[in-house]
């Protein structure tokens, strides 16, 4: 009897998993790493319960609103055991208490440039020999050795989402999709000049994509890029949040995001970057900590202006950035940030 009503609880959980589009299976997740002559930097997550691949996109609120709300339906799979393959190199490692794991892995001899496959599995830790209970595959970035390297905000940097009204914010996020959402106009253009600068179509300058936005979105905003043609990157983003928490989507910590990009630029000390983000919320304040810490490796940084408010605060610190001999642009439309790449010689018109 036991077991019929546990058999029947399972069906309707079931059932409901399967009209919500949530898969109650093991899924590891790896996300795009990157790495240098000796190392790489590889990281994912490992879930119990996880949203499955959204295949159409029809602009209808209550399909966007239950594609969104599911990316926060996710449940971590904690202290997973994951184990990660490059080549002959296997790693093994856990994952925390949220299903998340990062492994650096120590190359016995450099890479050479250009995107590089790894492979991570989820096993039993109870059942011998071994059971497979997930994979994924993914990739690594070894940077070719180009001009410069890119790091990007992404919201209200690149992708409208009106950061800083939450009531807009959560408006746009659950009422639209991946293919709906717009760019900035002109800013896909603007990027692809960066990526295309002092380069050739077979070794472009390398973009990283670092934001407050959660890992809950990395499919929705990794779709939004392909759709929109920026240049193709790496992406760092923020702790998962739970359904509970998503009044607080894109508002996390901002001194992690600082500590994202240090580690980026302490990985290539002797590359140089160009910093393009906005003045909805800390991109400003962030990237003038990030020129006092590496003044010699920034070459440029862009602030998109957008949110009227925070004006007068941005442009003292925007100074403050031209003052340690940076060049800095705060623009409130793309036409201007690319006529400043051509004219500070970032670019070629």
């Amino acid at each position: 009897m036991d077991k019929q009503k546990t058999s029947l609880k399972d069906r309707i959980k079931r059932f409901f998993l399967a009209k919500l589009r949530l898969s109650d299976q093991p899924v590891v997740r790896v996300y795009r790493g990157f790495g240098n002559d000796t190392q790489l930097l590889i990281d994912g997550h490992v879930f119990k319960r996880s949203a499955l691949a959204r295949n159409q996109y029809r602009n209808i609120d209550i399909v966007n609103l239950l594609a969104v709300l599911r990316l926060f339906l996710v449940k971590p799979y904690p202290n997973a055991l994951v184990k990660v393959y490059f080549g002959e190199q296997v790693i093994e490692t856990k994952a925390d208490s949220n299903g998340y794991f990062a492994i650096t892995l120590t190359l016995t001899e450099p890479l050479p440039p250009g995107w590089h496959r790894i492979k991570a599995r989820v096993v039993s830790q109870t059942i011998t020999p071994e059971l497979l209970l997930a994979e994924d595959e993914g990739k690594v970035l070894i940077p070719d050795p180009t001009p410069f390297i890119c790091i990007s905000d992404i919201d209200d940097t690149f992708l409208i989402s009106h950061s800083s009204t939450i009531t807009k914010r959560l408006q746009v996020l659950l009422t639209e999709n991946a293919h709906s959402r717009k760019p900035f106009d002109g800013v896909v253009a603007h990027y692809k000049l960066l990526a295309e600068a002092g380069s050739n179509t077979q070794a472009l300058n390398p973009f990283f994509y670092v934001s407050s936005s959660e890992w809950n979105l990395y499919s929705y905003i990794l779709e939004f890029s392909q759709k929109n043609g920026l240049p193709e990157g790496v992406y760092r983003l923020s702790p998962l949040k739970r359904l509970t928490e998503l009044l607080k989507t894109g508002r996390g910590k901002h001194h992690t995001k600082f500590d994202r990009i240090e580690q980026i630029i302490g990985l290539y000390p002797t590359r140089q970057f160009v910093l393009l983000g906005d003045d909805s919320q800390q991109d400003p304040v962030i990237y003038a900590r990030v020129v006092a810490q590496f003044p010699e490796q920034i070459r440029c940084v862009y602030i998109r202006q957008i949110y009227a408010p925070n004006k007068t605060r941005t442009e003292k610190i925007v100074a403050t950035i031209e003052a340690a001999g940076v060049a800095c642009c705060y623009f409130a439309h793309s036409a201007e940030a690319r006529r400043h790449s051509v004219a500070t010689g970032l670019v070629q018109a």
